[in-house]
């Protein structure tokens, strides 16, 4: 079924909700790396419940699963892959609580041949009506170009610095992430899956973009931020490439005041995973 524009951009859901607690928030840091040497101190908070802190990118499985905003869109999800994620924090994620969020189409743009750009967008407020974040997804509907709809205004990459990064971080993964980081709620057999694996084309399962995006907020926290989350109030990529768990994710920085511009490659490979990176920082 095609896509039909008008009513996929009146596509939206409203006052659902979700809830998590300190397991949840804890599960979400081993999942994307965190406490690798049970021995880093700095690392703790991450993992352990006495001042425990919340990964900010965490607020990109809140309610994973809840809503279904897309169901309806046409779209042949067999041809879909995750193009950029952009979230805004309006305050720090605490470690436990019930959200409330809605969920809407905010751009569906026509790229003929190449497919379509869909993009999502979901605000998340506390139970006392405080905003808490707004995540933004981009999908790319690679079958479902030429319906006839808006080609231009898509959201426009954030550009990367021409000069030499002024940190480099390194990130392992383990072989067995995808299956930690699954736990968090992406529970797609694209990831652990052999066979389904290479029906979609790969050699063997694929880690989660969403896991190597928070492995990339892994790598600013440990570095830029000095093991402090609360400073990142905004976290945007477009992922470009995908990695095979046990693959090392080396994070290209650069420091603009308030804005880290961020880039991610892999050390066993050439390949840029992910690009386009910024993070924004409080104060």
């Amino acid at each position: 079924m095609p896509i039909i524009y008008d009513e996929l951009m009146n596509a939206k859901q409203e006052g659902l909700t979700a809830s998590y607690g300190d397991r949840e928030t804890m599960l979400y840091a081993l999942g994307v790396g965190f406490m690798r040497d049970p021995m880093n101190a700095d690392e703790l908070k991450f993992v352990y419940e006495n001042n425990l802190q919340t990964v900010p990118a965490m607020a990109t499985v809140i309610g994973w699963g809840k809503g279904s905003t897309l169901a309806r869109s046409g779209i042949n999800y067999l041809m879909v892959v995750h193009g950029e994620q952009r979230l805004t924090l309006h305050k720090p994620l605490p470690y436990a609580a019930d959200v409330i969020f809605d969920e809407r189409v905010v751009g569906v743009f026509d790229k003929g041949p190449k497919g379509a750009i869909i993009v999502t967008e979901r605000e998340v407020r506390e139970k006392s009506g405080d905003k808490l974040f707004t995540a933004s997804a981009t999908i790319f509907a690679r079958g479902d170009g030429g319906f006839g709809g808006p080609k231009e205004g898509a959201p426009e990459p954030h550009p990367i610095p021409t000069r030499a990064p002024d940190l480099v971080h390194e990130c392992d993964t383990r072989v067995d992430q995808a299956f930690i980081y699954a736990l968090s709620g992406d529970r797609n057999p694209l990831h652990r899956d052999p066979a389904i694996a290479k029906m979609a084309g790969f050699p063997r399962p694929i880690l989660h973009g969403l896991c190597t995006y928070g492995t990339a907020c892994r790598a600013i926290i440990s570095t830029v931020c000095k093991y402090d989350a609360t400073r990142i109030t905004g976290f945007d990529v477009r992922f470009s490439a995908p990695v095979f768990p046990g693959e090392t994710i080396v994070t290209e920085m650069w420091i603009d005041g308030a804005v880290v511009s961020f880039r991610c490659t892999l050390k066993e490979r050439e390949a840029v995973v992910i690009n386009n990176g910024k993070c924004t920082l409080a104060g």
